[in-house]
């Protein structure tokens, strides 16, 4: 990672830190680094399965020797139990979300109260409680969204970045970080590739032969979302350089001898994704790591990326799966798949 202004252990140690959507894979690998990697005062998980809280409690009891992880049942959903959940914490996580493409198009309204509606609880929760800074997760599905689940989490992201205007002089900053497919992660291609080949399967099913995706680890996503509290202004989405890697190519290094077969794009589903469109690359500019997409605030200051060697991406830029410079192969993405998600 490039220089940042704070550096996450320095930022973190003897804070209180609040992860929403806590007990999902990203919040349960954030809780990890933060207990083995800073030191801080109290560390809040937010969701609503109890089942999971309990599972987690028992997996992290050799991590938690200072009695810092607190569980606490709720729904971002509920603007009162968010008021009361984020009482004296510094740092937010927001995590929480529904993001099953199909199941958000069936489910509209649902998808609606708990990536949009949870959003701006999460704001009213923070600035309430004079919270210091909220990274909020993205998704590459934000830009240019074709599905409810993208076009939700595009609200979200406008809602955390205008946010930055209404703090006034209790000073919360909201920024987002936008990335790919998380590999390994539940709900991903990778689980669920490797359980049609644990069963026995006779070929795995691809939705297209073109189809590309950006592709980062839970480590790598957990260490980058870190990093953005120490840098952070207000307003900004971040984006990571990270690989692509084609869905056909995935199959074939997990499972080279089973075939193929073509089903069909679901609904709401893109040949390729795309996390900068050339609209936003007017806004944003390069860094060694990543790219940063700057607010249109009149009092947004680039100097400090400026400093950091940032420079504005060319004109007609874009970030997208099918294009990028990178690229996962056989050999660098084997041992991605050998470590546990």
């Amino acid at each position: 990672m490039i220089a940042t202004a704070s550096s996450p252990a320095a930022l973190f140690k003897g804070a209180s830190i609040m992860i929403t959507g806590g007990t999902g894979s990203f919040g349960r690998r954030f809780a990890r680094y933060l207990l083995t990697q800073t030191q801080p005062r109290r560390l809040v998980i937010f969701s609503r399965d109890e089942f999971k809280q309990y599972e987690m409690q028992q997996q992290f009891a050799d991590l938690d020797n200072r009695d810092v992880l607190r569980f606490f049942i709720g729904d971002v959903r509920d603007q009162q139990r968010l008021d009361m959940a984020m009482r004296e914490i510094d740092y937010v996580v927001h995590a929480a979300a529904l993001k099953h493409v199909p199941t958000a198009e069936y489910n509209p309204l649902e998808c609606i109260r708990t990536n949009i509606n949870g959003a701006e609880n999460v704001v009213h929760a923070a600035i309430y409680n004079k919270v210091k800074r909220v990274v909020a997760l993205s998704t590459d599905k934000a830009a240019s969204p074709i599905n409810l689940y993208g076009a939700s989490k595009l609200a979200s992201d406008k809602i955390f970045v205008a946010s930055n205007n209404l703090s006034g002089s209790v000073g919360t900053r909201f920024c987002a970080v936008r990335y790919g497919n998380v590999v390994g992660s539940r709900g991903s291609v990778v689980p669920f590739f490797r359980k049609l080949v644990d069963e026995g399967a006779t070929h795995l099913p691809i939705t297209d032969e073109r189809m590309t995706r950006f592709w980062i680890t839970l480590d790598k996503g957990v260490e980058f979302v870190a990093s953005c509290f120490g840098m952070m202004q207000g307003g900004e989405i971040f984006v990571p350089k990270i690989p692509s890697m084609r869905i056909v190519d995935l199959a074939l290094t997990m499972a080279p001898a089973l075939p193929h077969k073509v089903v069909g794009i679901r609904p709401g589903e893109k040949l390729h994704e795309i996390m900068i469109t050339e609209d936003d690359a007017r806004q944003t500019v390069e860094l060694p790591d990543r790219y940063v997409i700057e607010p249109a605030f009149n009092w947004w200051d680039r100097a400090p990326y400026t400093k950091q060697g940032a420079v504005p991406v060319p004109d007609g830029f874009s970030y997208r799966s099918d294009t990028n410079p990178e690229w996962l192969t056989p050999e660098t993405l084997r041992p991605l798949l050998e470590r546990p998600a």
